[in-house]
């Protein structure tokens, strides 16, 4: 099936009901589903007409928006691939991407066909289009009402249909091919465990869920803030918007939530109105679940975990983490993920990460199966995650196979409680593991952000050493190191130390940079040294 069907389906269900709202109060901009189809189709054609055809690729640089999903789903009905690059990356990465996937297309606003000049790569692209304005040498995508419409292809479940990169700070950017059966069993997923219901008002920030919400009948507002900076927006119109239109859930990375609840702190307000507010993309810390629920008098706050290979993997409502949970997060248990979705299979084996495993039969992989409560390396298969890399290049890493059966390594250290609950303990690559025995990051930096003054924590290793860096919130007085070293006693900590700011992921603002982290770490390290 052409995801674009599911998309056809609602349009013919709800022709006239807003399917994306965007834009500034006084100039939002309302997209019907039905318009959303015939604009896509119209734009399909004029891809067309250009010579794209079925199995192509096309790079589309488009923030999110109605001209974005107008884009993808145009490429989808063609049966070719939309590959989609985070420039906040910089033009190295996007070069690297190119050179990888070598797109027939390039799909962008004007802004980013400045990085023509900039990516040798890019200007090897045959094909270029621009959603808007003048751009030279490219063709503008803006068909008109009697422009023709291209039909839906048809195309096999495994056929290519998003073209993704992961950051590649640690090496080359692994190319996360999704199938159009993949995001038509990954919509289903989450339409079960995001308790889709058609007609529903939804604050989009996280692209994969908005298009999980055209197949669903659902309205999409998108936030009027820079999502390309999500700890840094201005929660102001982004409250304003929730109330005038009577947002009833919303799915935001932990930097964009707490940008809400700062706010709210801060005037004594609340997010009124909100059922559910899905927080992911990167570790939800239990202080963030605490003072978000405090704010949300209609709804609940829920962790989603998952990552771009398979999402989602388990998930906890905040009200189905008591007392003792809590206070387990603050002595070193790790991070409370909840229950895995009934659709995957996730397993906790024997931690080998950085040494290709497998195939293995069913009996010798039960053999690997940790007991609960023992940590070990995260691992799942299941319908919606995705079987392999573009090219195979990074299988051996992150792949094995179970009596032919695809498994995914996560590269996250975890554990399931005697609730079948997992656990999260950090990346493989994060964990110290020294002479003292093993110590994993998510277990010391969810203890440390119980006290009080710290806003972020990362544990880092250098010469043997074990090393805190601690980030003090703005407002009130910084945290005590030695306190904070006392208060966690069991992690044995050799020192912990205040920095301005714990560098943070480009796209999400809510993971640690762990590249930027060890260039702090080598200068504390020296400063230690010259002391």
């Amino acid at each position: 099936m052409n995801l674009c069907e599911l998309l056809a389906r609602q349009a013919a269900a709800r022709p006239d009901a807003a399917a994306i709202i965007e834009g500034a109060p006084g100039h939002e901009r309302t997209t019907t589903f039905a318009g959303l189809a015939r604009r896509s189709a119209r734009i399909a054609a004029a891809l067309a007409a250009a010579g794209l055809r079925q199995g192509d690729a096309a790079l589309v640089l488009v923030p999110m928006s109605a001209a974005l999903y107008e884009a993808i789903l145009a490429l989808l009905r063609l049966g070719a691939t939309a590959m989609i690059v985070d420039p906040s990356a910089g033009p190295r990465h996007v070069g690297r991407c190119c050179a990888r996937a070598r797109p027939r297309a390039f799909v962008a606003v004007p802004k980013a066909h400045l990085l023509r000049l900039a990516v040798p790569e890019l200007r090897a692209v045959p094909e270029n289009f621009t959603t808007r304005g003048w751009v030279p040498g490219a063709a503008r995508l803006d068909p008109g009402a009697g422009a023709p419409e291209a039909p839906i292809v048809p195309v096999a479940a495994d056929a290519p249909a998003l073209l993704t990169f992961t950051s590649g700070s640690t090496g080359e950017p692994k190319a996360v091919v999704r199938s159009h059966g993949f995001l038509v069993e990954q919509h289903r997923v989450l339409a079960r465990a995001l308790e889709d219901r058609p007609g529903e008002r939804d604050l989009a920030t996280l692209p994969v869920f908005l298009l999980a919400n055209l197949a669903s009948g659902i309205t999409s507002v998108i936030p009027h803030a820079d999502l390309r900076r999500p700890g840094r927006i201005d929660p102001a119109p982004v409250i304003a918007q929730i109330a005038r239109h009577r947002v009833e859930r919303m799915a935001a990375s932990p930097a964009f939530v707490e940008r809400l609840v700062e706010r709210c702190e801060a005037e004594g307000g609340a997010l009124g109105g909100l059922k559910r507010v899905y927080v992911g993309g990167a570790p939800v810390f239990p202080g963030l679940v605490r003072r978000a629920q405090a704010v949300l008098p209609d709804g609940e706050l829920v962790a989603v975990y998952g990552s771009t290979e398979a999402e989602p993997i388990a998930h906890v409502g905040a009200r189905g983490i008591d007392a003792d949970d809590y206070a387990a997060m603050l002595v070193g248990r790790g991070l409370l993920a909840g229950t895995p979705v009934p659709e995957i299979e996730a397993r906790v084996i024997a931690n080998r990460w950085g040494t290709p495993i497998g195939p293995f039969t069913r009996a010798a992989f039960d053999a690997e199966r940790a007991k609960p409560q023992a940590p070990g390396e995260i691992v799942v298969t299941g319908p919606h995650v995705v079987r392999g890399y573009l090219d195979g290049r990074g299988d051996a890493e992150a792949k094995f196979e179970v009596d032919g059966v695809r498994w995914h390594r996560t590269g996250d250290l975890g554990y399931f409680d005697a609730r079948g609950r997992l656990w999260l303990l950090g990346r493989c690559a994060g964990l110290v593991n020294d002479g003292r025995g093993a110590l994993y990051p998510f277990a010391v930096e969810c203890a440390a952000l119980g006290v009080a003054g710290v806003r972020r924590a990362a544990l880092a290793a250098s010469g043997g050493r074990r090393l805190l860096l601690v980030e003090p919130r703005a407002r009130g007085p910084a945290p005590d190191p030695e306190a904070v070293r006392e208060r966690l006693a069991w992690a044995q900590l050799d020192r912990v130390a205040l920095v301005g700011a714990i560098p943070m992921d480009a796209r999400h603002n809510a993971k640690v940079d762990y590249a930027a982290l060890e260039r702090i770490v080598r200068r504390l390290s020296a400063d230690v040294d010259r002391s």
